[in-house]
């Protein structure tokens, strides 16, 4: 027997579902309190010398956490090839606008503190917090739209094709459910930013950053559950009425999807994914206590954890959908049809258990070597090394 035929094929599919969520959801945890602390940087520091302490707070560190995202994008080039192709044809716009966001961050980060004129560092302040508001809420919209479908359809070579001139394929994107969804995910990130600044830095930026992370925390958990009760009874869900080839090949157009029913319903049928949205609540709630009580690392602890619990949520009811066709439903890509083939997934399964834990022991060693706060003493007298 081939190795690789040791696990079989669609146990292989559902582990990779599995390692491309807790990849994004690592992305989202991880390079996301940087994300929010961007977001914050105008509101939290009044002074040079705050903002300063605010950008090295997150400097040491949000290279690193972008491993992350690249991870993630990589995982679905290789594992799922048709949901990189749909989804960033369609998204195309909505991805170069956090492309061009991101890309401010490195020149923002390295360029800020070369010159001594205020308006000079403003400028790069708010092309920061651009660099932190776009992502956070573009990736959000974008999951708001996945729930309801993406108006896309494949012909007969399984090639995407798109309604519309591209930029309605942008402008498509921002409906209410979606905006929506887009405010849900920027302000549990601002949450998270709020906590990330209250662990690393004191005075009054900490004091600012939790006062304003408490109202973030709050909106994100009223958001998430208006969001939650939207797509109870506005958004219709999809589900498979093919019977499914156990080990069958990866062809979208071999099955038969019908619209119909809530996402809800899956929580009728597999009760015990009600954790995560409780754990959303329940950590953003934390959370938003943990800021008012000015507790440190259980905040941020409890922030990560909601923001775990809001994105498994849309997963894990969806499953095994990844990517519906609102268009052409019978096209809608699901953790079946939508696969690398058996011995790719195998061996990126090895790969992935060899390096994944070497990528996370050396993170936290990282953290561990640069835990601690940020003080205006510390940032003045290494002045010339420090953003």
């Amino acid at each position: 027997m081939i190795l690789h035929e040791l696990v079989s094929f669609d146990l292989l599919r559902v582990i990779w579902w599995g390692l491309l969520g807790i990849l994004l959801i690592g992305f989202a945890v991880m390079d996301g309190f940087d994300l929010g602390a961007a977001v914050l940087l105008p509101f939290v520091a009044k002074t040079d010398a705050e903002r300063r302490i605010v950008i090295n707070s997150v400097g040491p560190v949000w290279e690193g956490n972008q491993v992350w995202l690249i991870l993630g994008g990589g995982a679905i080039f290789a594992a799922w090839p048709p949901l990189y192709a749909v989804s960033f044809s369609g998204f195309y716009l909505a991805i170069f606008a956090i492309l061009a966001a991101l890309i401010l961050r490195p020149v923002g980060f390295k360029y800020r503190s070369k010159r001594e004129s205020l308006t000079w560092r403003r400028n790069w302040d708010w092309a920061l917090f651009v660099g932190g508001f776009v992502p956070a809420l573009v990736f959000g919209v974008a999951c708001g739209n996945v729930l309801q479908g993406v108006p896309f359809e494949l012909n007969e070579f399984q090639m995407p094709l798109y309604p519309g001139p591209f930029w309605w394929k942008f402008a498509a994107l921002l409906n209410p459910f979606g905006l929506l969804a887009g405010v849900v995910s920027l302000t549990m990130l601002v949450t998270l930013g709020a906590a990330w600044l209250s662990v690393k830095t004191d005075g009054p930026v900490r004091n600012r950053a939790r006062r304003i992370g408490t109202v973030a925390g709050v909106l994100a958990i009223v958001a998430y559950v208006l969001a939650g009760v939207w797509m109870a009874y506005g958004i219709e869900a999809y589900r498979i009425v093919s019977p499914h080839v156990p080990d069958g090949p990866s062809n979208p157009l071999l099955s038969e999807v019908v619209r119909g029913g809530s996402w809800m319903d899956a929580y009728a049928a597999r009760p015990w994914i009600w954790i995560a949205p409780v754990l959303g609540v329940v950590g953003l709630a934390l959370a938003v206590l943990g800021l008012r009580a000015g507790r440190e690392v259980p905040t941020l602890v409890s922030a990560q954890a909601g923001i775990f619990g809001v994105i498994a949520s849309v997963g894990l009811p969806m499953f095994p959908f990844i990517l519906p066709s609102s268009v052409q439903p019978n096209a809608s890509l699901t953790v079946w049809s939508a696969s690398s083939s058996h011995l790719t997934l195998f061996v990126m399964l090895i790969c992935a258990v060899i390096f994944v834990p070497i990528i996370m022991a050396y993170t936290a060693w990282v953290y561990r070597v640069l835990w601690g706060k940020v003080t205006a003493e510390e940032v003045a007298e290494k002045s010339h090394t420090y953003y």
